[in-house]
């Protein structure tokens, strides 16, 4: 008899569900769940990878606030995604002390979870450019030259 390569018509598929070896062969299967958090470090470095490139490539976020140097961006990415991790990582702590699991808004999954670290990466990204805009436009603070406000006698007056 030949074996086909081909796909098992709807009638053969019955009739194998029906058969009660091949049901006690899928009973004993173990079926691994699938969770999303914690994520693993490949997953943990591709975002520090992509936060790098948003952080450095042109973009609507560059045009407004500016874009970092590679470097600059390298650690600012770093920063971000340990803080990020570190806060949703301790949302899952104090969610499991406080309510032993029962809080349903921290599922077993972990898509809640990995929408708190979504959240927290994007508030922590936009915090880093807005503060390296602001340095950038900030005029540099210097040592007061002679002849500035600080040097005007009590009885001159100060021009602006």
């Amino acid at each position: 008899m030949a074996e086909s390569t081909e796909e098992s018509s709807p009638e053969q598929k019955n009739s194998q569900d029906q058969d009660p070896s091949i049901a006690k062969k899928f009973a004993t299967m173990s079926i691994k769940s699938i969770t999303i958090w914690p994520p693993t470090q490949r997953t943990r470095d591709a975002v520090i990878n992509r936060l790098i490139e948003t952080l450095t490539a042109p973009s609507i976020l560059s045009k407004r606030y500016g874009s970092l140097s590679h470097d600059e961006a390298s650690s600012a990415a770093r920063s971000i995604e340990d803080e990020a991790f570190a806060t949703a990582t301790a949302t899952v702590s104090a969610s499991e002390t406080v309510s032993h699991r029962s809080d349903p808004s921290i599922d077993d999954d972990g898509i809640e979870i990995l929408q708190i670290y979504s959240k927290e990466i994007s508030k922590r990204m936009l915090e880093t450019v807005k503060a390296k805009a602001a340095a950038a436009a900030a005029p540099p603070v210097s040592a007061a030259a002679p002849g500035t406000s600080e040097d005007v006698s009590p009885g001159e007056s100060e021009t602006s």
